[in-house]
């Protein structure tokens, strides 16, 4: 009987060892794909430097983008973005005020009342420049699937230049491509981040679980009424 009820448990055990494996091997494949598959889309890197230099900026016009979509990243302050964040901020007014881009879209975190994202980018961008009718804000991405389902939902972009860090462009731009959006990257990497080793391990995890969302077309947290990016921006402006 005990060894009757010892073969059973090693049984067990043996086909948790298994499923583990598979699904280790399952997630290692994902991950592989989301990152060959989206390579060549990555366009250019602005390594310790926010400047487009000429040879990517001609090659980055014809693409005809409709925006340059800032994917928000924390804040310090209700006035100061991170340092991640201020990247992103600064290479996406560049897109702006080199001619490569005609809108920009700011997508972040507005859900709680002493945390919200796009006012400290909206101000960012404006007090860089940016008239307020080319700024467009998107008050509900919460995650990056949110962000890039609803540029093409809610602004109705058809070719965007995601604007984040490399390692997370893989799976902005891989999440863009499945949901119909015609999608590049300039990565904004202009420091070493404090993190980066966390932040890379725990990417690997959120390609997994994107790409499930991306292959279901789940639908993002909040919908909300058209603000077509072929328009100003203004009437996004007020959450």
């Amino acid at each position: 009987m005990k060894q009757t009820i010892r073969r059973f448990f090693l049984k067990v055990l043996l086909l948790f060892i298994v499923i583990g494996m598979l699904a280790v091997l399952g997630g290692i494949l994902i991950n592989s794909r989301v990152v060959s598959t989206t390579e060549e889309n990555i366009l250019y890197i602005c390594r310790d430097d926010v400047e487009i230099k000429q040879f990517a900026r001609e090659s980055l016009k014809e693409l005809g983008a409709d925006c340059a979509l800032v994917l928000g990243c924390g804040i310090v302050d209700e006035n100061t973005p991170s340092d991640m964040l201020k990247d992103r901020l600064d290479v996406g007014i560049e897109l702006y005020r080199q001619g490569i881009v005609p809108k920009v879209i700011l997508s972040g975190d507005n859900g709680q009342e002493h945390y919200n994202e796009i006012h400290v980018m909206f101000n960012y961008a404006k007090d860089a420049g940016i008239p307020a009718e080319d700024i467009f804000c998107d008050h509900a991405g919460f995650s990056t699937y949110d962000s890039m389902y609803r540029a093409g939902s809610i602004f109705e972009c058809e070719t965007v230049i995601v604007v984040t860090q490399e390692y997370h462009q893989h799976r902005a731009i891989y999440i863009g491509e499945k949901l119909g959006l015609e999608t590049y990257g300039v990565a904004s990497d202009q420091r070493r981040y404090f993190g980066q080793s966390y932040r890379d391990a725990r990417e690997i995890l959120a390609r997994i679980k994107d790409c499930f969302k991306a292959l279901l077309r789940s639908k993002p947290t909040y919908g909300g009424e058209a603000i077509p990016i072929s328009g100003s921006g203004i009437y996004s402006h007020d959450e």
